[in-house]
């Protein structure tokens, strides 16, 4: 309609009757038709032609397509029963070639006039060769881009009006019009004619080893489990290696080398590679024949590892043979004969020794940082040495911290809590080492601007088996920096172990044995939550028990507990999980975090249904838990019958038992403490006199020079009394139910915190870190 409307004004101006436009329009219309219906793009060109030329009146038409490999524009013409073809350069040599150069539409009166071609484009000029050639003269000309959304697929080219005047502005819309509906018809021709591209294992497709929608399968659980398909197609669908081998062979044209235990080592060959620069280039060479090195690779076709190959492994010749990923990594470990117990005592070089072989570099200015490659060896070593040192050192998160200019990049771990140098890196390796752990992570490293997150399974890179979790964030100087979060799986602590006051343990535990009922640890991030909970579970996992738990990430894992990793990307967040489980005749149900009304609406229903549910909130104590969740939407009498307990906790650095440092407080100290406990006091035991001792932190090297080492739990237990209950159900104030929770016995986190302080534990300056009111 809007066309029509566009084409009636034009012929208005040009003094169409609207009869004729009308019949214009219908014309229009049947040409559109025919593109579409035509056979191929070959019908098109030969054969419609005539059609399009009447519509405007124009004396020769043309009807390019776009040859990519060539970098033409092609059409082709009927002479008899011979078909010739017109190839023109996509240049500014020709009007044609100028129109698909810059993707406009061109009006030309007189394609002879140097100035009127010039006012177009400086460059622009007229081919004279095929008037020379034909006899014929080409005057007025319209051309016009024919595109598929942005991708350029031809040029629709009229010449010469017949009644010599220039075309029309209606000729403009309607050449343009025509050109949209090929732009649509050469796209779906190609695109029915385009060979699907050829896969690694259609062999097995073809021989009826396995069936089509059993390869799509594989594809699919590989790119979800980081795996090869290879691997996925042996252990999950039964393929045999050898016939993976094959299928491999016949995509590749090349032998296929698995792996063997009594494969001979190639020491000559292998002299200056390290095993983890291998693995992360996935290849490694197995050998030599005739003066050719033997490479097994997992691509072949690879042309940068194939260049990085024969940069470091100089020989005559060269043959790139094809093998799982799997099969190379078992490779490099029977090859270099790696160990464990090697890796993680830092074995190899150290990290002074890899920052050596940096800082050997020459001097590289800010704009060509560029040019240092991530999968340089000495990249490689460095990062994983990082992580290694990391997890040996306890730390739970890395921070890459590239400083602008040329100053060094910055490395520090969070070590208990607290953030300590580590190293510092030379500023010409900081876009490396950031594009290599975003390589390990599967992120973009060309995005720079945009934060990013992902994950590291560093078990790819080393037998080490922690994961880690990734964020990229851009800072100033065009900077990025990494933080890590190492995710290392482990045991449950025993919940004697978590250090609670007798009370505290003795409460949690009755609350943890009851039969339903709610549990919910609060802290902030960080505060080992997690750890607690987990430390609960263990307490009463017992065969005759059915415990499930959803968690993100699942870090801590116990034989018995049935644990899934919830997945909000998809939509399978906690209350979905939540709500899967109580289909599935639980006991107990752990949920990580209750974020929204959602998840603990649910949770508050398992339990008065029958179930135990342990949970966790980011509030910052027991008492304004209660309230948090009454604002947040919950019936009062639902939640006060269901309500065992609420346990709010921090974590507090420890002082290093080697270096601790005994002194007799003064009288202003002790009476310090006093005040900020805020309490009976007297209740803990802890007199004035001459034998009452604090500790302060000193400093050795079996805690870094800090004086601290390790962390303890400082907790606050809020027991689901009869009265609290009662006082819920009224929508008491929060400072109601933290009195009367104090009344029953509950100790706030910071009275909890100084009793550990006088027991030595710790030191004031410390809970009070944590512990804010």
């Amino acid at each position: 309609m809007a066309t029509y409307l566009k084409n009636a004004k034009s012929a208005a101006a040009g003094g169409r009757t609207l009869e004729e436009q009308l019949e214009y329009q219908k014309r229009l219309n049947n040409i559109t038709n025919k593109i579409h219906s035509a056979r191929d793009t070959n019908d098109i060109l030969l054969n419609l032609q005539s059609e399009i030329l009447s519509l405007f009146d124009a004396d020769r038409i043309t009807i390019y397509v776009v040859d990519g490999v060539r970098k033409q524009i092609v059409s082709k013409i009927k002479t008899g029963d011979e078909v010739n073809e017109i190839r023109v350069p996509i240049d500014n040599s020709s009007i044609s070639g100028y129109c698909a150069t810059s993707g406009k539409l061109v009006n030309i009166t007189n394609a002879y006039d140097a100035d009127e071609l010039a006012c177009i484009n400086s460059a622009l000029r007229f081919d004279k060769s095929w008037d020379e050639k034909t006899g014929y003269k080409t005057t007025q000309v319209l051309v016009a881009p024919i595109k598929y959304k942005r991708f350029l697929l031809g040029v629709i080219q009229l010449i010469n009006k017949r009644h010599g005047e220039r075309f029309t502005e209606e000729d403009e819309s309607s050449v343009q019009d025509i050109a949209h509906v090929l732009g649509i018809a050469f796209f779906n021709k190609q695109k029915a004619t385009q060979k699907p591209k050829p896969r690694r294992f259609d062999y097995l497709v073809t021989n009826n080893i396995i069936a089509e929608k059993d390869l799509v399968e594989a594809m699919s659980r590989a790119r979800k489990t980081k795996r090869s398909v290879g691997q996925v197609l042996i252990t999950d669908f039964h393929v045999s290696k050898d016939n993976i081998g094959k299928s491999l062979s016949a995509y590749y044209k090349t032998r296929f080398i698995p792996f063997d235990h009594k494969m001979v080592i190639p020491g000559e060959l292998l002299k200056g590679l390290k095993p983890n620069f291998l693995k992360s280039n996935v290849f490694v060479p197995v050998g030599k024949e005739d003066e050719r090195v033997i490479i097994a690779m997992e691509d072949p076709n690879y042309l940068p590892a194939r260049d990085t190959i024969r940069r470091l492994i100089p020989a005559k010749g060269y043959e790139y043979c094809v093998s799982l990923k799997e099969d190379i990594f078992q490779m490099i470990d029977l090859f270099f004969d790696i160990e464990r117990k090697e890796l993680l005592t830092g074995g190899g070089e150290s990290i002074e020794d890899i920052l050596g072989q940096l800082e050997a570099g020459e001097d590289v200015a800010e704009e060509d940082l560029e040019r240092v490659s991530e999968e340089d060896g000495a990249i490689v070593q460095l990062v994983n040495k990082m992580i290694i040192d990391a997890y040996n050192r306890g730390a739970s998160d890395i921070h890459i911290e590239p400083r602008q200019g040329k100053a060094n990049a910055l490395v520090r771990f969070r070590i208990d809590g607290a953030c300590q140098i580590y190293q510092t890196i030379p500023y010409t390796y900081k876009r490396a080492i950031v594009s290599r752990l975003k390589i390990m992570s599967d992120l973009d490293i060309a995005e720079r601007r945009l934060p990013q997150d992902g994950k590291i399974k560093f078990r790819r890179y080393a037998p080490l088996d922690i994961e880690l979790r990734v964020a990229t964030i851009p800072t100033a100087g065009q900077n990025e920096d990494v933080v890590l979060r190492l995710l290392a799986a482990g045991e449950p602590i025993p919940l004697d172990k978590m250090g609670m006051s007798e009370r505290n343990h003795k409460a949690f535990l009755d609350m943890i044995s009851k039969p339903y009922g709610i549990v919910l640890v609060v802290g902030p991030t960080g505060s080992g939550k997690t750890t607690t909970l987990h430390a609960a579970l263990a307490h009463i996992n017992k065969p005759e028990t059915k415990i499930w738990t959803a968690e993100d990430p699942v870090e801590i894992t116990q034989d018995g507990l049935r644990q899934v990793q919830v997945m909000p990307k998809i939509g399978f967040d906690f209350a979905t999980a939540m709500r899967a489980f109580l289909r599935a005749d639980p006991d107990v149900i752990m949920v990580g975090e209750m974020r929204d009304h959602e998840t603990v609406s649910t949770g508050i229903e398992a339990s008065l249904t029958g179930h135990l549910v342990f949970s966790t909130l980011h509030t910052n104590s027991a008492p304004e838990t209660v309230t948090r969740l009454l604002d947040m939407g919950m019936d009062p009498f639902n939640f006060a019958d269901a309500l065992l307990g609420v346990l709010a906790q921090r974590l507090v650095r420890t002082l290093c038992p080697q270096c601790k440092e005994k002194y007799h407080p003064t009288r202003e100290e002790y009476d310090a403490l006093v005040r900020s406990y805020e309490g009976d006091f007297d209740a803990l035991g802890f007199e004035y006199n001459d034998d009452f001792v604090l500790y302060k932190p000193n400093g050795c090297h079996a805690c870094g020079n800090t004086g601290y080492k390790g962390r303890t739990g400082i907790h606050e237990l809020l027991v689901g009394s009869d009265e609290i209950k009662k006082l819920i159900q009224n929508r008491a104030r929060m400072e109601e139910i933290r009195q009367q929770a104090i009344k029953e016995g509950m100790t706030t986190l910071m009275q909890d915190g100084i009793r550990k302080v006088c027991l030595g534990e710790t030191d004031l300056v410390q809970v009070r870190k944590v512990c804010i009111k």
